[in-house]
């Protein structure tokens, strides 16, 4: 079980435009916080309200309401790089998410997503962890790394072994649980070795580590990973 050491509680800005909607995201906080997680606490305001608030680290962004759609994910990005957004959106349509990610989304939900797959989505972005699709994070990476950004030709950092093995299994798309599962070693030390990798690489998330890795001619090794 994914399990977040922090257990203050996790403050969550809501961004919509219609107030039905506003409802219905507030009563996605109505239930407990799980056992070794942290309680979850909407917080309602404008949107510079909510970018004013010092202490608050995440919104969560309706864009099915949004008039202005993945300009606003840029311009939060902008104004307060620190906060980790997560994007509520219509389904099936991959270049939205995407171009989400690109824009600085941290997690893409649809809006059959239930009040429990919308935390659990919290709970992952607050590890460092990017919430969409497996075969869209693989076309992103495909997509960005047809356009290289000579800003991360920087010297290859030193990995340890293990470091090493937990990138190869990040760069084959293994969630936590499975990189864990695979190399017998618990989540909470494959979230550890992920914080060292994004330290030494200048990463923010597994996208951007993913990339790095990739333009540090560090590309997965063959053979058996463990």
């Amino acid at each position: 079980m994914s399990v977040i050491c922090n257990l203050n509680p996790i403050r969550v800005g809501l961004v919509t435009d219609e107030p039905i909607r506003l409802e219905g995201l507030v009563s996605i906080f109505d239930q407990p916080a799980r056992e070794g997680h942290a309680q979850l606490i909407p917080v309602i305001g404008t949107m510079e309200e909510l970018l004013n608030g010092s202490n608050l680290g995440y919104l969560v962004i309706d864009l099915n309401s949004s008039s202005n759609g993945l300009k606003t994910l840029e311009a939060i990005r902008r104004v307060r790089p620190g906060i980790r957004q997560i994007v509520i959106g219509p389904m099936g349509n991959e270049k939205l998410i995407q171009d989400s990610i690109i824009a600085g989304a941290r997690a893409y939900l649809d809006l059959t997503s239930g009040p429990e797959m919308v935390r659990k989505a919290i709970e992952e972005v607050a590890t460092g962890s990017i919430w969409a699709p497996r075969r869209v994070l693989s076309k992103l990476i495909d997509r960005l790394l047809a356009t290289p950004d000579s800003s991360l030709a920087e010297a290859n950092p030193h990995l340890t072994d293990r470091e090493r093995q937990v990138l190869d299994l990040i760069l084959m798309a293994r969630s936590t649980r499975e990189i864990a599962q695979q190399l017998g070693i618990e989540e909470r030390t494959v979230k550890a070795h992920v914080a060292r990798l994004m330290r030494k690489t200048g990463a923010e998330n597994r996208i951007e580590l993913s990339m790095r890795a990739l333009n540090l001619s560090l590309p997965p090794r063959t053979g058996n990973v463990g």
